[in-house]
């Protein structure tokens, strides 16, 4: 990252500087706020939750909410609000809209596209879907068999 050979970094500071935005959303039991606050809550620090929902693409009256009574397109916007929230120089996205219908998924296609705008994120998208790859990405890497291939 940055230059830095990563076998050479504190995996705990890593994991701050990168961090994973799951494929299936797995919210922690308890509210929206809590969920966003979480993560900085074990380093000290504190969260904009209302600020870091928008920019995942929902109102910050979400908030308030309950994280498992969300649908499964809003918990993967609070599972990328999460994420943020620790002010990750990367994020990687592992399928970030494969349960999602074509609407919940351009909307969240929609949000990443603005994140490289207003933040200085570096976003590494893992998805089966080339469409999708075409989209979201600028440079592409394809594996197949296990192999990079062109």
């Amino acid at each position: 990252m940055r230059g830095d050979d990563v076998r050479e970094l504190d995996v705990l500071a890593l994991r701050r500087r990168a961090v994973l935005v799951p494929q299936l959303p797995a919210p922690l039991p308890g509210s929206v706020d809590y969920n966003v606050r979480y993560g900085p809550s074990l380093i000290g620090a504190e969260a904009d939750v209302g600020r870091l929902l928008e920019l995942a693409g929902l109102e910050p009256s979400y908030a308030d909410r309950e994280a498992a009574r969300l649908s499964v397109g809003e918990q993967q916007r609070v599972m990328l609000a999460r994420a943020l929230a620790l002010e990750p120089e990367v994020l990687l996205l592992d399928e970030p809209t494969s349960a999602l219908d074509e609407s919940a998924r351009d909307e969240v296609e929609r949000t990443l596209r603005s994140l490289e705008e207003r933040l200085s994120v570096s976003v590494i998208l893992v998805t089966h879907d080339r469409a999708q790859a075409e989209r979201l990405t600028t440079r592409t890497v394809r594996i197949d068999e296990g192999r990079i291939a062109a």
